[in-house]
């Protein structure tokens, strides 16, 4: 029975399972998954390879948030003894907790990357309390001394390529607006779109980015509108944080508007119009979590890394960024990959004239402070 219920691993090793042709969630739902619940299936895997579970919000070919993980998940097929199991597609409801126990009751993961933004409060932390031997690693979330200990979060300090990308945008706009099109106005949402205006007015001060929030990640009729919208009030050069900036690209560059990526590399999709991304690299992350559990112990609770960790990487130069622009862009990731470079320093105000930093304060990109961001910075137009 169980050999029905469960798809065969494929040549690489992975066992990819989308929403399209099976479902964990179904199966731990049903009388199957309460008969096989009873098994000692965790147990009879533990003597074999390390089971991995990823755990995508959307599909894992989006062009954008969730194909940077699954990436990163695809560069451990070739360590020795680890087996990777995924699904897409997958709501920030109780539907992750489902998963979560899917994985580890029926193929044995013993580490599990929930990666969503929304996993983390309440479902990691519900899954963690309830299977203790288990280690949880989520994406973002703020991991403290008073969660479960086998649970912990990673991130990266991403900013620093929309800063980057921001003073490329710079270089490329006639108008000197620029345009952002935002999910949610979280703190690392809101520190994206900080650092894009920031990095353009470092160039000239005078830019403003005007962001404008559909309220999801994933909402294509939203963000084609969004991007329209900046279009229309003058916005020359686009960027976004959404998980899949792939129609966000394609509209700007389609109205003959630059592009700026993120989460993963876009150019196919823009071509002449694109001119930079910042893009996640989490393969060396994942390796690293993984080659703590082979060495038996637990991965750390809290990581955090940017550009000179190797978390973040840059997408190469388009042909219409100018040699100046790569110059200046050259310049500061230089700095950058020397570690402490600040993006919020003083005197600094926010764009309803409350002051964030005085004049000779920065807050490093290391400052837990930036994971509790609730402002946009002078310049933005918009609202969080």
């Amino acid at each position: 029975m169980l050999a029905k219920l469960v798809p065969p691993a494929r040549k690489d090793g992975f066992r990819l399972v989308s929403a399209h042709s099976f479902s964990r969630r179904h199966l731990l739902g049903g009388a199957a998954a309460l008969s096989l619940g009873a098994l000692p299936f965790g147990r009879a895997r533990a003597a074999g390879p390390l089971t991995v579970g990823f755990i995508y919000v959307g599909p894992k070919d989006d062009y954008g948030y969730n194909q940077a993980h699954a990436q990163g998940a695809a560069a451990l097929k070739a360590i020795p003894g680890v087996q990777v199991v995924e699904e897409e597609n997958v709501r920030e409801t109780t539907d992750v907790q489902k998963t979560m126990e899917s994985m580890i009751n029926l193929d044995g993961a013993t580490l599990v990357f929930p990666t969503s933004f929304g996993y983390f409060d309440p479902h990691v932390l519900i899954e963690a309390k309830k299977n203790p031997k288990v280690q949880f690693r989520h994406c973002g979330g703020l991991w403290t001394e008073a969660n479960p200990k086998n649970a912990g979060s990673y991130f990266g300090y991403i900013a620093q390529g929309q800063y980057l990308n921001g003073i490329v945008a710079a270089h490329a706009s006639k108008s000197k607006r620029l345009g952002f099109v935002a999910a949610k106005p979280i703190p690392q949402v809101l520190n994206n779109i900080n650092g894009f205006l920031l990095g353009a007015r470092s160039v000239d001060p005078s830019i403003t980015v005007q962001v404008i929030f559909t309220g999801e990640w994933s909402l294509a009729v939203k963000e084609a509108e969004a991007t329209n919208a900046l279009i229309d009030g003058g916005a020359d050069v686009i960027t976004c944080h959404v998980d899949s900036p792939k129609v966000v690209v394609e509209t700007a560059a389609r109205r003959g508007a630059f592009v700026c990526g993120y989460h993963a590399d876009q150019s196919a999709l823009a071509k002449d119009k694109y001119l930079t991304g910042a893009e996640w690299n989490w393969a060396s992350i994942y390796k690293g979590f993984v080659a703590d559990m082979q060495a038996g112990k637990a991965p750390p609770n809290f990581v955090r890394g940017g550009l000179p960790d190797g978390f973040v990487k840059m997408s190469p130069y388009g042909p219409a960024v100018s040699e100046e622009a790569r110059k200046q862009a050259d310049a500061v990731k230089a700095e950058m990959m020397k570690g402490g470079f600040a993006i919020i320093k003083g005197p600094l105000k926010d764009n309803k004239g409350n002051e964030i930093a005085g004049a000779g304060t920065a807050l490093a990109e290391n400052a837990a402070a930036l994971e509790k961001t609730n402002y946009l910075v002078e310049g933005v137009k918009g609202s969080a």
